[in-house]
């Protein structure tokens, strides 16, 4: 799904109201009703609920909702309307027109010697400004926000936290703290981002009905990577099929004290659906794979303790993992340059292969087109440099995968794929419990098993970031997000693939 800018959502709101011949009234009264049945199923309406409004839309969406849990006999509703010398929108003075029929009491704030006495055992919601703010709060508004936050009560936002922006940085901004954000139709840019996960608490998106053929027509850089999408990508096997017809892969991977990278990469290249799977170790580590994974076949390095020269004609093998567990030895690095000046498909790098290729100066000028990197946040900033906040390492991450022409994954809660054509996705998938050692190697010979079936690049990358997530998702359902570890993640990729190919 695409991720629009405020001002396309802003654009889409009266592209609804137009075909469907409404008004922006009656569209705000939706959304007002949407989070009013989001606090009755979640159990608000018994307890005292404050609602602090601006002047603009999203005060109008506040001043509604009051409205609604009046009639509804919520407990007990207070308003508090920010006092500034802006103008009042339309739609928030219709709406405190018909606020002021039904007896919830008022309450213009207008300095900190109007600052209301709220119990803390109540609710305050925020819906002071929306995703049309395009400043920093200041002033008295900034004030506020701090008192908010002051206060240690549960916080709901809605649209997004005041003083939020929806489409680039609020650090270092006043921003309301919100535990539950309910905001509307579609995710915000700012909902995706590390940075903003202290502000916005648990986002829900609530549908208010905006019409889905506005999405025809508008364009963005950013996607959110959803089933129906892996659903189109997924080949379902031929009945006639056989190992000849899945790809041959090779993983480079491992080094003393660090086989079970190696390990856990093979096995998952394996789950991956892979017809053929070799791997590349130092001598050391060949008793323990050829135990761990039968299923692999093994070449081992003249060095017992890590890779120093890859000795196997490579243009057999129809894709290459490289990192998990290899090392950083100037040998082993010497090995992995060779293997660039050399191989010229598409590779999957990772862990140790990045770090190798961070150091060297013409390191990243060397990939050959179309080859997937998996950095974690550290490991991206090795390689590209750091980024004062999250949307510019967005940005980064985006400039560089079409410089390069390559395919940067970067790894989070939301893995960002970057594509060579200046698109990029948002994984859907995954959890915390995924912030465990191994996890990493796990996607490392995932994807490499998917390039080596033909997969396009694009599509390995999409198809297997979502089924990594998809499978910790089926672990943390079994073992819970803390017990988690790798191996759970393995085997969660069989009932992945099942839930992906159901119906095909």
């Amino acid at each position: 799904m695409e991720l629009l800018s405020s001002a396309q959502i802003k654009e889409w709101d009266a592209f609804t109201c137009s075909r469907q011949g409404i008004s922006s009234l009656e569209l705000m009264e939706r959304a007002a009703t949407a989070c009013l049945d989001w606090l009755e199923l979640h159990g608000y309406l018994p307890r005292e609920l404050f609602i602090f409004c601006g002047k603009g839309n999203n005060g109008g969406d506040g001043l509604a909702l009051a409205r609604l849990l009046k009639e509804k006999g919520a407990a007990g509703v207070g308003v508090f309307i920010l006092e500034t010398p802006a103008k009042p929108s339309a739609d928030f003075s219709a709406n405190l027109q018909r606020l002021q029929q039904t007896g919830v009491p008022v309450q213009y704030i207008r300095d900190a010697n109007g600052l209301p006495t709220l119990e803390k055992s109540g609710v305050l919601i925020d819906a002071l400004f929306g995703s049309g703010l395009n400043r920093p709060l200041e002033g008295w508004a900034a004030e506020l926000t701090a008192w908010i936050n002051g206060l240690g009560m549960e916080t709901i936002a809605i649209d997004l936290p005041s003083g939020m922006f929806a489409d680039k940085s609020s650090i270092g901004h006043p921003v309301v703290r919100a535990r539950h954000t309910v905001s509307f139709q579609i995710p915000k840019l700012a909902f995706l981002v590390a940075e903003n996960e202290p502000l916005t608490g648990s986002v829900h998106i609530l549908d208010i009905g905006l019409d889905a053929g506005f999405l025809e027509t508008v364009y963005s850089p950013f996607e959110t990577v959803h089933a129906a999408i892996i659903r189109l990508l997924y080949k379902p096997r031929k009945a006639f099929s056989h190992k000849g017809s899945f790809g041959h892969a090779l993983l480079i991977a491992g080094s003393y004290g660090k086989i079970g990278a190696a390990v856990l990469s093979a096995k998952a290249c394996l789950r991956s659906g892979v017809g053929l799977l070799s791997c590349y170790i130092p001598r050391c580590g060949y008793p323990i794979l050829q135990t761990a994974v039968p299923e692999a076949m093994t070449y081992t390095d003249e060095n017992r303790e890590f890779t120093t020269a890859i000795k196997t004609d490579l243009t057999k093998f129809g894709a290459l993992g490289i990192g998990p567990g290899l090392g950083t030895e100037e040998a082993t690095a010497k090995a992995l340059l060779d293997v660039l000046s050399t191989y010229k498909k598409p590779l999957v790098l990772d862990a140790d292969a990045l770090n190798i290729i961070a150091r060297q100066p013409d390191g990243l000028a060397s990939l050959p087109p179309f080859s997937i990197l998996t950095p974690h946040p550290k490991e991206f900033e090795r390689l590209f440099g750091a980024s004062s906040n999250d949307f510019e390492k967005l940005e980064l991450a985006v400039r560089k995968a079409k410089d390069l022409s390559v395919i940067i994954v970067l790894k989070g809660h939301h893995t960002f794929i970057a594509m060579p054509g200046g698109k990029g996705y948002f994984n859907t998938t995954g959890n915390a419990g995924m912030a465990t050692g191994g996890s990493g190697d796990v996607l490392t010979g995932f994807l490499t098993g998917l390039l080596a079936q033909n997969y396009t690049p694009a599509t390995a990358a999409l198809l297997g970031v979502y089924l990594h997530g998809l499978a910790g998702d089926k672990a943390a359902s079994i073992h819970s997000q803390e017990a988690m570890v790798a191996q759970d993640i393995i085997e969660g990729i069989g009932p992945a693939f099942q839930e992906i190919g159901a119906g095909k």
